[in-house]
């Protein structure tokens, strides 16, 4: 989808308005905040009544112009199109104010933060952007070597602050449980669901249990090249990804072949080629195969 630009600014599309719905279901009748540029405008909303979503792009206004003579044209190009999507469907949703399904400040804000995650990781994985402290963040990244996620959070602890001298502690305090939920959640969507797991195994016995996992597991192994330091010995590496249910008979293998083996299993978040986001290879079909040819041929 990443190729396409119809499909990606669908999905860029799908991700504002997801977020935008969380905010007016949830954050906006409970009196909560988010982050960033949407964030300072809620707070007008909230004071003087003004509309979030043209509140929004007018306070991204300064930042993109600072991003277009600082970052590029083309990284603030895309940055203006999610905004002005993001912007317009903030405004759209704004009648959801009236059916906020849930009346307790802790669920508004789990649900809200939950919701939000999804719009913006689903925009995010599309490699866009909706604007507000992220440009800042990249600003500050550029060119005074700040991490983005440290600049964000010092300007949302900011917000938080303003939002605790104006409506109280408690709101302020349910905003942060929010945007906690919110990090948590785009980073599992940005990152992907589907957790495999790594396997790094050092053992004098490699080939063996190489095969082992071909035959038995039905998985692909790749061989690494190592020395030991110590000892200065040439060593295969075995290297295997593989689903969490698959590993404990990793580990039994691995142990019945070589109890001194040395293993490592890592988490991967997520996992392409064969066998898992592309067309998958019958990996034990394909050993037996090669197999019997070598043992035809030395025959």
């Amino acid at each position: 989808m990443l190729h396409h630009p119809y499909w990606r600014y669908v999905g860029i599309t799908i991700g504002c308005l997801i977020a935008s719905c969380s905010i007016n279901l949830f954050l906006v009748p409970s009196h909560l905040l988010t982050g960033g540029a949407t964030g300072i405008a809620i707070i007008f909303y909230y004071l003087c009544g003004w509309p979030i979503g043209l509140q929004t792009f007018l306070y991204n206004i300064p930042l993109l112009l600072a991003s277009w003579r600082l970052m590029g044209h083309c990284y603030t190009v895309d940055i203006v199109i999610g905004t002005g999507i993001f912007s317009a469907c903030l405004d759209v949703t704004r009648f959801l104010n009236a059916y906020a399904p849930v009346n307790d400040y802790m669920l508004a804000a789990i649900f809200g933060g939950v919701f939000n995650g999804i719009g913006y990781g689903l925009v995010f994985r599309m490699n866009g952007s909706t604007g507000g402290f992220d440009i800042l963040g990249a600003i500050m990244k550029k060119y005074y070597s700040l991490g983005m996620g440290g600049v964000i959070f010092a300007f949302n602890c900011v917000l938080m602050c303003i939002s605790a001298f104006l409506f109280g502690v408690a709101p302020a305090m349910f905003t942060l449980i929010c945007m906690y939920m919110n990090g948590s959640v785009t980073d599992k969507v940005v990152a992907g669901f589907q957790r495999r797991k790594a396997v790094l195994i050092v053992s004098n016995r490699a080939q063996q249990i190489a095969e082992a996992i071909l035959t038995e597991v039905g998985r692909g192994v790749t061989f690494l090249h190592g020395q030991g330091a110590f000892t200065r010995t040439e060593k295969n590496i075995v290297l295997a990804v593989v689903n969490l249910t698959q590993i404990a008979k990793i580990k039994l293998i691995t142990h019945v072949i070589d109890p001194g083996a040395f293993m490592i299993i890592i988490s991967a978040n997520e996992v392409m080629g064969p066998g898992f986001t592309l067309p998958g290879v019958r990996v034990r079909h394909v050993y037996e195969e090669k197999k019997k040819q070598r043992q035809e041929g030395s025959s």
